[in-house]
């Protein structure tokens, strides 16, 4: 039998969402209804719903997790106002940290709705989402193409064998790999685990060249506007501009450049109260796939753009690390406007580009990745 209630019109569902069970707590304007666990269905909960609250104007929200966003674009679907929030924004009191039950979780996540105390995070659609995925293996790729990679050398070291100095970097060219194939072991056991390393290593060398052709390929098809618009950029070429996308969706989403930038993670961490004010560096909230990416264009940059290096220089004596993360900070704001102005990047001209500006010893450049 409905539920109705002359002065409720708004119906709030807190979901604490898990892979084989979601606790569900329902209140409406003025009393909690039901907190229940039921299976990871939303069919389930849009039947319950429209059972009991007919007329009600519905919104739900859950916490963003590995169940991804289908669920809340299931119930957009159904003209639900759905709120998917970050874990850490969630407000909680500080007993919740001693008392956890999915259940204490959905119903603080109904109560805080209610309230409007949540701040929504974006929600992509499924090709969207997919073609974030399709990034993300790709990364997932990379790092398993630098582990074999350290396993080789590590077998090498271990068994007293000098990589030659024309090889020893972090460039592996076809000659190194030939040279490690001829290696002579005096057992066929070595020589054995020594070509599974190398079978592994072009397995993964190939999906990680595949990878990214794919990305660049779908940007150039369904995207090409913002593809070619990001790749005027000096220091962003077609992997990154990919990359950026993918994991961005639409840029002009964001509303100003501080936003875009505090979502990369280029922004400094701020401690600062009764007087005091402590140095955090650089943001731990931040995109982990993209920032790393920023900065090492940003290093590029500096190189091609002579209005990006005059800004380098003009910060010379200071920690490079912080420097770097400025001019990041300087090509994300680049990022932005490109997208939303329509137009492809101008290199001013009347800048003398120093091409033999040295960076730091240690800074590791692959300008052919991004």
């Amino acid at each position: 039998m409905p539920l109705q209630n002359a002065v409720d019109t708004k119906l709030f569902i807190g979901i604490d969402i898990h892979k084989k069970s979601w606790s569900v707590s329902i209140r409406t304007e003025s009393f909690d209804h039901k907190t229940f666990s039921m299976p990871p269905d939303p069919d389930v909960l849009y039947e319950y719903v429209a059972a009991h609250f007919p007329s009600h104007e519905i919104s739900a929200t859950y916490e963003a997790g590995c169940c991804g966003f289908s669920a809340a674009r299931y119930f957009l679907n159904l003209g639900w106002q759905v709120t998917v929030v970050n874990p850490a924004d969630v407000p909680k009191m500080d007993k919740q940290n001693y008392q956890k039950t999915d259940k204490i979780d959905s119903r603080n996540l109904c109560k805080q709705l209610q309230n409007n105390n949540l701040k929504a995070i974006h929600i992509p659609t499924e090709e969207q989402e997919q073609f974030r995925s399709l990034l993300r293996q790709r990364t997932n790729i990379t790092k398993e193409l630098r582990r074999v990679k350290s396993h080789i050398k590590g077998m090498l070291l271990f068994h007293g064998i000098t990589i030659p100095p024309e090889f020893d970097n972090v460039n592996w060219t076809i000659e190194f790999k030939k040279w490690l194939l001829e290696l002579k072991w005096t057992s066929t056991c070595g020589k054995e685990s020594m070509e599974s390393k190398l079978r592994t290593l072009n397995f993964f060398h190939s999906e990680y060249l595949n990878g990214g052709n794919l990305l660049r390929a779908h940007c150039r098809k369904h995207i090409s506007l913002d593809y070619y618009l990001l790749t005027s950029i000096p220091g962003i070429g077609g992997f990154l501009a990919a990359a950026i996308l993918s994991e961005c969706g639409d840029l002009r989403r964001f509303e100003n450049e501080k936003q875009f930038s505090s979502y990369i993670g280029v922004v400094p961490g701020i401690f600062n109260s009764g007087g005091s004010e402590s140095n955090l560096g650089v943001t731990p909230r931040a995109n982990t796939i993209l920032r790393p990416y920023i900065i090492e264009s940003a290093w590029i940059a500096i190189r091609k753009d002579p209005e990006i290096q005059a800004y380098y220089k003009s910060h010379f004596g200071k920690n490079p690390k912080c420097i770097i993360v400025k001019v990041a900070h300087k090509m994300a704001k680049r990022i932005l406007s490109v997208i939303k102005s329509g137009k492809r990047y101008q290199i001013n001209k009347n800048i003398t580009l120093d091409t033999k500006i040295k960076l730091p010893e240690d800074t590791e450049v692959m300008e052919d990745e991004i």
